[in-house]
């Protein structure tokens, strides 16, 4: 139904911390138990005299919040009321412990429960707790804020645990923005954000925040004055070279990208290099060859052959904050985006090498992200970011287009002059082409024998899904002249099918499947355009379309009937092609008839239209299924479904979609009855 449509990210909840253990027998499991039970008397300690008892309690529920079966017990039990308070307790370990069990309850516990969070007032506590961290960092030897452990900086641990929480409700709650842009706390991040060189990971906490808070956020942009920038721009301009702080450059950029306005025209265009050189040094990294020299290190380094005892349990701390499948299913609310979590400020001291790679990981996977939102900004009246690119430049473009000898690709047309030269200049196109490969299958048979290690198989995953998302993107913004040729496009066709078509078994992970279909999406979109063939054969894409159109994921439903449709589109004005547009329109007839979704069902009619809306081949097949009969009959059914599911189901978008693929439905039929109803029998 139209062009496919760019998919924006945007930041997710932390994740939770501390290690995942199984809920013991008398832990609540659902309901309110009863005066005796654990959830009544941890609630209850938190009011004990003893700092030491209060302190336990915070690390307990900590634990308990981890668990999702075991929040709504707590829930009603007013857990964060009961909890908000010793964000401000007399002992700093009990404000350490609060934090962290506050962060676990809106990390595990998801959206409605950060919303439940702030409606019962947790911003108030959460800000007091931040101002004052901010105070003692730079407070006196007597300070109250001062930590008596000259080993550990309480201050900086405490403020890491706030910001996580304050990073979860602000993602999940419009109230909590406010709140954070009201009540100054953009300064004391800044004040945070200067311990960059000596507590990476609050800093980094910070970066995601950051990121989070000023994502389609104006009212807070008149606070990012000179000061402010300047801080920024020193760390991005910063020279350490490990892979945190390479994250922490990553995640500031797309911090500054969303405040873009605020930059002064003269400085636009040194800027956005400096984002994208930024995004060029975390994907040139070959995060497979990174796994296997690191884990190398870490063996030669412990001089352990095999893992141990306490590896697994650092593999439980990471597998605790890893959704399982059923989860990954679970759909968040409209306009949020669940995201991969990322738990190396949890990892210990002596997973140095892990470390390096998760953060490396989550690098890469957040440079791809933001590059996909700079690809499809959505305000129209940012001209001088999204004007069209100089028709000068086509040599340009088409000397940094993609072949399969260099792995050169694309520029996005939509961009600003700015952004293009340095998406060229620092070879970012290359370098998410390199991405869309599958992981390194020597890393991941390493990662596979390494419970600690294992989780990272998920995440080198979700680099190439988020690859392939970012080159959809580029398809969608760039214009055909500039992509090198038909036979660019073609090798770019041949690495996409090659991606589906030589695994052993057929792909079934569904973020993959997206990301692949909405890539071939776009370039069959592309390639259609000006009649450039494609080398997927008929075979081909009715193995992908069977195979896609019983996946869970509407996406990818909608996108194998619509790539179905471009193909037969294109066969339609080839002869001898009526038996396989016959496959072609059966599968759809029956994908529009039978499909539980109102709006994959519209994509097949649509489809349906355009490969059978013109040339003998489509008429002599269209006769021989029976299309016109079929349609007529299916008319009023599609009509009553929209009466029946439109309503409340389905966004104003796309019931206007919906509206207008059933005023075609009616024409293609009428337009079918004069080229051939009179030979239907």
């Amino acid at each position: 139904m139209g062009k496919s449509k760019a998919k924006r990210f945007r930041r997710a909840p932390f994740s939770p911390a501390g290690p995942q253990r199984p809920v013991s027998a008398e832990a609540p499991a659902g309901d309110g138990g009863d005066a005796g039970s654990p959830a009544a008397e941890l609630l209850e300690q938190l009011q004990h005299p003893s700092a030491d008892v209060r302190e336990f309690a915070c690390a307990s529920l900590s634990k308990l919040l981890q668990q999702k079966l075991a929040i709504p017990a707590f829930l009603q039990r007013d857990v964060v009321r009961c909890l908000g308070p010793m964000l401000l307790d007399q002992s700093l370990a009990v404000r350490e412990t609060a934090a962290g069990a506050l962060r676990n309850l809106s990390a595990c516990g998801g959206f409605e429960v950060c919303d439940d969070m702030v409606t019962k007032d947790i911003m108030t506590p959460l800000v007091a707790l931040l101002k004052e961290c901010g105070a003692g960092l730079v407070a006196s030897e007597d300070s109250p804020m001062k930590c008596k452990d000259t080993k550990k900086n309480c201050v900086e641990d405490i403020a890491n645990e706030a910001v996580h929480v304050l990073w979860n409700v602000c993602e999940c709650n419009g109230t909590a923005v406010s709140v954070f842009n009201k009540e100054g706390c953009l300064d004391v991040l800044l004040q945070y954000l200067k311990k960059f060189s000596t507590n990476v990971d609050l800093a980094i906490s910070v970066a995601h925040c950051l990121q989070a808070v000023t994502e389609d956020n104006p009212e807070l942009l008149s606070s990012f004055n000179a000061s402010a920038h300047q801080m920024l721009e020193s760390i991005l301009l910063s020279q350490d070279n490990t892979m945190e702080h390479i994250l922490l450059r990553t995640l500031l950029a797309g911090s500054v990208w969303n405040i873009k306005d605020t930059i002064p025209s003269s400085s636009q265009a040194s800027t956005i290099n400096v984002i994208l050189k930024i995004f060029s040094e975390s994907l040139v990294v070959d995060a497979g060859e990174t796994v296997i020299q690191l884990k190398e290190a870490e063996t030669q380094r412990l001089k352990l052959p095999v893992e141990t005892e306490t590896e697994e349990n650092v593999g439980d701390v990471l597998d605790s904050a890893v959704l399982n499948e059923d989860e990954e299913m679970e759909e968040p609310p409209e306009g949020k985006v669940k995201r991969e979590n990322d738990i190396s400020d949890l990892l210990p001291s002596d997973k140095w090498e892990l470390k390096q790679v998760t953060a490396l990981l989550m690098a890469q996977q957040t440079a791809l992200e933001i590059i996909v939102n700079m690809c499809c900004s959505e305000d129209p009246s940012d001209d001088e970011w999204e004007e069209l690119s100089s028709s000068d430049e086509s040599d340009l473009f088409m000397e940094n287009s993609y072949d399969e000898g260099n792995g050169q690709l694309m520029s996005p047309l939509c961009l600003s002059a700015e952004v293009h030269a340095a998406l060229m200049n620092n070879l970012i196109p290359k370098k998410i082409l390199e991405k869309t490969t599958f992981p390194n299958s020597v890393a991941v048979d390493i990662c596979m024998h390494s419970p600690s290690w294992k989780p990272l198989i998920k995440k080198m995953n979700t680099v190439q899904c988020r690859a392939l998302m970012c080159l959809h993107s580029i398809l969608l913004v760039s214009d055909v002249d500039c992509l090198g040729g038909a036979s660019t496009l073609q090798s770019l066709a041949q690495h996409l099918s090659q991606l589906v078509f030589s695994q052993s078994e057929f792909p079934k992970h569904t973020e993959f499947l997206e990301a692949i279909t909405s890539a071939m999406r776009a370039l069959l979109q592309t390639m259609a355009s000006k009649n450039i063939s494609q080398s997927m054969s008929p075979e081909q894409l009715m193995t992908l379309c069977e195979a896609g159109i019983h996946s869970s994921n509407i996406s990818v439903r909608v996108n194998v009937v619509s790539i179905l449709g471009i193909a037969g589109s294109v066969l339609a004005k080839v002869e001898d092609t009526a038996e396989t547009l016959k496959i072609i329109g059966k599968f759809l007839l029956e994908v529009a008839m039978k499909d539980s979704s109102l709006v994959v069902a519209g994509e097949a009619l649509d489809a349906l239209f355009d490969v059978f809306a013109d040339g003998k081949e489509a008429e002599k097949a269209a006769l021989q299924i029976k299309l016109l009969p079929a349609l007529k009959e299916f008319q009023p059914v599609f009509k009553m479904r929209m009466r029946k599911e439109g309503k409340g189901q389905y966004s104003t978008d796309q019931l206007c979609v919906l509206d207008n693929v059933k005023m075609n439905l009616r024409r293609f039929i009428v337009y079918q009855e004069t080229l051939g109803g009179r030979k239907t029998t």
